[in-house]
């Protein structure tokens, strides 16, 4: 199992607008499940505690293997959802592991 994990620092200077692009993010990101079967598992949840070195958001994602999380990547479904998340993030970090 491979866990796949990107946090994101939110381009937004306001924390109305900053929650408002997480949900975005969030919904477009849930949406992928039912369309991509190599996703095992998906989370995504906004940061909770407002210190100012945070992150905003995170993924936690898992598949099978590298093989699965690079047809996810590859997706179009994905590469859409990379489209509408862009514009909204001012920073993003990943990292993948064996589980």
């Amino acid at each position: 199992m491979l866990r796949h994990i990107i946090t994101w620092k939110l381009a937004a200077d306001d924390v109305a607008t900053r929650l408002e692009d997480s949900a975005t993010i969030s919904a477009a990101l849930q949406g992928l499940v039912p369309l991509i079967p190599e996703i095992h598992s998906l989370t995504v949840s906004t940061n909770v505690v407002d210190l100012e070195t945070n992150w905003d958001l995170v993924l936690v994602a898992d598949y099978a293997d590298e093989a699965a999380l690079r047809t996810y990547i590859a997706h179009p479904e994905h590469q859409r959802v990379v489209g509408i998340i862009r514009p909204l993030v001012a920073q993003r970090a990943a990292v993948d592991f064996a589980v």
